[in-house]
């Protein structure tokens, strides 16, 4: 019995990867979902969360090589990450009472009027004062979109976008919190969806597209000045949404 994945699965999977780490490498991740669907395309999503799920961690290395400490804001970072932990594992308790669909559509519903209302103001990147009653919520829903949808980069944007960060501290920040998040739930992912000697040999494959990925990413990054990337990120963040209002809607029979 061969363990190889079909060629077409392969190449599909590893497009899906790259686009992954592409995104981790530019905006430090979070818009990480617009590669999921092209997973979906050869495997069905709990097969393609439990091939994610230890790649997002490797992922989150490759791009802490580039978003190293200095480019983070510690100041955010303590005010998420216990909201995140909890989000975490309360979202691997509802994995199997709470409609999945239901989440998708209201995590798409907010994001859409937050970045139509920015988009409205004329897109002006404003500093707004912090609040730690929003940053507990932020991290707390990101955690909970996370382990239930691999969703967790709306709520998350929704809080830091909203500070008017410096580019490379937004990417920075962004990605010390998710590599947080996805170390936290890939073994609870990993659990879940028991993948098979062809999911953990397709894993396997895909690990060498992983740097190359981050550093296209990290490159465009780099090209982008500050007001280009919070657009791109906005843009990015409505696409987001439009895919999890998708996602909802067809679970339920909708499309």
């Amino acid at each position: 019995m061969s363990y190889l994945p079909d060629l077409s699965v392969l190449l599909v999977a590893g497009f899906g990867v790259f686009l992954i780490a592409f995104m981790k490498g530019a905006f430090g991740g979070g818009l990480a979902i617009v590669g999921i669907p092209v997973l979906s395309l050869v495997m069905d999503p709990i097969s393609a969360g439990a091939v994610l799920a230890p790649l997002f961690v490797l992922m989150d290395v490759a791009a802490l090589y580039y978003w190293r400490p200095s480019t983070w804001s510690k100041i955010d970072l303590a005010l998420l990450l216990p909201g995140l932990a909890c989000g975490t594992a309360i979202g691997f308790l509802l994995l199997k009472v709470i409609d999945r669909s239901m989440v998708a559509i209201l995590i798409a519903t907010i994001t859409l009027a937050f970045t139509a209302l920015w988009f409205r103001g004329g897109g002006r990147i404003v500093q707004r004062p912090r609040s730690k009653i929003k940053a507990v919520i932020a991290g707390t829903a990101s955690g909970v979109s996370s382990m239930m949808a691999h969703s967790g980069g709306p709520p998350l944007a929704m809080y830091l976008l909203p500070l008017g960060l410096p580019k490379a501290v937004y990417a920075g920040t962004s990605s010390s919190f998710f590599a947080a998040g996805n170390l936290m739930k890939a073994l609870p992912w990993l659990a879940l969806a028991k993948p098979s000697t062809e999911l953990w040999t397709l894993m396997g494959l895909c690990l060498p597209i992983i740097p190359l990925g981050v550093w296209a990413g990290y490159a465009l990054h780099e090209r982008l000045d500050h007001k280009q990337l919070y657009r791109l990120c906005y843009a990015l963040l409505t696409v987001t949404a439009f895919k999890l209002l998708w996602d909802g809607m067809r679970g339920y029979g909708v499309f």
